[in-house]
């Protein structure tokens, strides 16, 4: 639809040209970091955030098309369509209102209007309605039957007839939800007899609160214990009876018997048809907006762990820790290739320290070990403090998050890489390249396994799932692939190639040998020319025939970059290795009516730093010492710490207990803060002051703020 690029410039406040021809590109078949990352004329250099949001509204904008479509054909095909009818429904583009406009014509089950109606009293609503009969008692006797004995029971169909009329006219629903919108609180009660059970959601037991305040994380604690058979919850203004007289006086015209008889109708359509689907329409509303908000904090948590810092390629040992079962040791060579693995039994109850000494010091000596991963689990805090008291001099140990990695040790793709090996070996291998690269591993895992999320398994899957896929593939291509290296998990997010791709390029590999040129790519088998222009940029050559291939300038502009060289007279290579002879370079001079300044800046940062992974570089960290459970804390205490998990309301930090401990929002700054983003990113080093302590419910409040911010 033409007008759809219109409607979404003035949603998003952007030019209607540069929507325009996003969405032509995304048609075509491009994807989002593709559009972002080099065409940037064609949107005027907009970021992936509003790219992202330009394709779900014009997704929506199509649904809400298709649907009006089929309401069209469906009220037409009951010959109730007019010009004036079809006007409206063209002209909206809200689904709320659609649908009401649609609520009159909608095919229903057989209502008590319905039956009325069967039982011929819709001419006594109509009378009554009209509220010109002072006697609706007398008139409604001609109307009586078999099926209608009485009066007062004609009354009553006629009664429901106009209730019907009252809850689908659309001006009474805009009525009441401007009441909901006003006055709507949420209130949660405990199902008797489940209160002991229900204990965790003890703090819901007798609650209400206005629904616009209530946030994302206390709606979807109070909806899934609701789920669960635990609370009973409603949505309902604070004043119903304002309500129903703002409606009696829209539809009670005079004083007499007949408008006594519409004001009751009037209060019934209220309290039987309209408060109860308004109340599911904001309950889906509020719903929607708590999935919303607890998606982005798990997108946002997601990237900030995908793209944490690796280690790189270092030789490294990494421990599963375990008590009585032991602490499961592997080792990796530079490529994340497992070398070796064993068990060690340093802790009780067999606390075998010496033989795990002596293993540990021969697989350093023996493999070249330059770093230490150990899993964050049951007995990490202990199995640290023992590797350290060996003082392996040159060795840097890290403390790794290993969620999901058991969800990834038990799964096909890690009994497809180590078929000979049982899960406690695949899962320490998957802690060591964890800390060697963090977004080549953790893309075998499913995101909602990571354990950085807010109730995500509480919200709509396929939106999660959507959104989070979506981050995974923005991280993967900001960074980049080294195609050679890349498992075919990491490959099949890249712009363009997709599960299937993936496949064939790590065949293709596996059968020819490493890939020499990114050209080269368009001998694999189904990547045709449209894969090839999503994927190209994205994908490195380490040491391959042109050094632009290891670089995140698109093939499509290699013949830019050559005359720059054949210009200053220099090869490709040079070009790339001399500064000097970059800063002489005009940019105007290769401008074209299809490649622009934004374009030409991009190629002249890449070839200042070619191939440049965007991600700092993995810094050791230590707890302090003497702290291992809850009993070591003292409040007043100031620890290092690693932030482990960001929510709407505050961040958790891992101090070396076992329970990490709570910094709630207002905790982390001397200066309100908004949006924890703003301060705090995972995986960041702290310092955090202990302001609470519940050793009954093992539960730590800490601090960020300084000392005097208290005071």
């Amino acid at each position: 639809m033409t007008i759809i690029p219109q409607l979404i410039s003035q949603k998003l406040g952007i030019a209607e040209g540069r929507v325009r021809a996003t969405i032509e590109l995304l048609d075509g078949g491009a994807t989002v970091p593709f559009v972002s990352r080099y065409r940037k004329e064609a949107t005027g250099g907009m970021d992936e955030v509003q790219i992202g949001q330009i394709k779900d509204l014009c997704a929506r904008l199509r649904e809400v098309a298709e649907r009006k479509q089929t309401i069209l054909q469906t009220i037409e095909d009951q010959g109730k369509l007019t010009a004036e009818l079809r006007q409206k429904i063209e002209a909206t583009w809200e689904p709320v209102e659609l649908e009401d406009l649609y609520l009159p014509y909608r095919p229903k089950r057989k209502t008590r209007a319905a039956k009325a109606r069967e039982a011929g009293l819709e001419p006594l609503a109509k009378m009554v309605m009209a509220q010109n009969c002072a006697d609706p008692d007398g008139a409604a006797t001609r109307f009586l039957s078999d099926e209608v004995p009485t009066a007062e029971a004609a009354l009553q169909g006629a009664r429901d007839i106009i209730a019907e009329w009252v809850s689908e006219d659309k001006v009474t629903r805009q009525t009441v939800r401007t009441t909901f919108e006003r006055q709507a609180q949420i209130s949660a009660k405990a199902v008797k007899g489940k209160e002991e059970e229900a204990r965790k959601y003890e703090n819901y037991f007798d609650f209400s609160e206005p629904l616009s305040r209530c946030p994302s994380h206390r709606l979807l604690a109070i909806r899934r214990a609701e789920r669960e058979g635990f609370l009973r919850v409603q949505i309902a203004p604070t004043n119903a009876e304002s309500a129903i007289e703002r409606l009696q006086r829209r539809y009670v015209r005079d004083r007499n018997a007949s408008s006594e008889q519409v004001a009751d109708a009037v209060a019934d359509a209220y309290r039987r048809l309209v408060e109860p689907q308004i109340e599911t329409e904001f309950a889906a509303q509020s719903k929607q907006r708590a999935d919303d908000e607890a998606i982005d904090v798990f997108a946002q948590n997601l990237r900030q762990l995908l793209l944490a810092a690796p280690l790189g390629q270092k030789r490294v040992l990494a421990l599963d820790p375990g008590f009585r079962t032991g602490c499961k040791t592997v080792c990796l060579d530079a490529q994340g290739r497992l070398v070796d693995h064993t068990a060690i039994f340093p802790h009780p109850p067999q606390n075998d320290r010496r033989a795990a000494e002596q293993t540990l010091r021969r697989l350093v000596r023996e493999h070249g070990i330059e770093a230490i991963g150990i899993g964050n689990g049951t007995a990490s805090r202990e199995t640290e403090q023992f590797v350290r008291s060996l003082g392996l001099d040159g060795v840097q140990i890290f403390v790794v998050s290993e969620d999901g990695a058991s969800v990834y040790s038990a799964s096909a793709t890690a009994r497809e890489e180590f078929p000979d090996h049982d899960v406690t070996v695949r899962g320490a291998v998957s802690i060591g390249r964890r800390l060697m690269d963090p977004l080549a591993e953790l893309v075998k895992i499913d995101p909602k396994s990571i354990g950085v999320g807010q109730y995500q398994h509480d919200v709509d899957a396929a939106r999660l799932r959507e959104a989070l896929e979506a981050t995974v593939e923005s991280c993967v291509n900001l960074v980049g692939v080294e195609v050679n290296t890349a498992s075919r998990h990491l490959l099949g997010y890249v712009s363009g190639i997709g599960p299937a791709l993936a496949q064939n390029i790590v065949d293709y590999r596996a059968a020819n040998g490493p890939f020499r040129t990114r050209a080269e790519l368009k001998k694999v088998p189904r990547l045709g020319a449209k894969a090839f222009e999503q994927c190209a940029g994205f994908l490195r050559i380490a040491g391959g025939e042109n050094p632009l291939d290891n670089s995140a300038v698109h093939p499509e502009s290699y013949h830019i970059v050559g005359k720059m060289a054949a210009d200053a007279g220099c090869s490709v290579a040079e070009l790339m290795s001399n500064a000097d002879l970059r800063r002489r370079i005009d940019l105007a001079r290769y401008t074209t009516d299809r490649v622009g300044l934004p374009t030409l800046r991009d190629i002249m940062t890449e070839l200042d730093k070619p191939g440049r992974d965007p991600r700092q570089t993995a810094t050791e960290f230590a707890f302090a010492d003497g702290i291992a459970t809850i009993d070591d804390l003292r409040e007043g205490m100031t620890l290092p710490g690693i932030v482990s998990n960001i929510t709407a309301f505050g961040a958790f930090i891992n101090i070396g207990i076992k329970n990490d401990g709570l910094v709630h929002i207002s905790e982390v700054a001397d200066r309100y803060v908004r949006d924890i983003n703003d301060v705090l990113k995972l995986n960041q080093h702290v310092l955090a002051r202990v302001i609470g302590i519940d050793r009954q419910r093992q539960r730590v409040s800490l601090s960020l703020r300084t000392q005097n911010a208290n005071n």
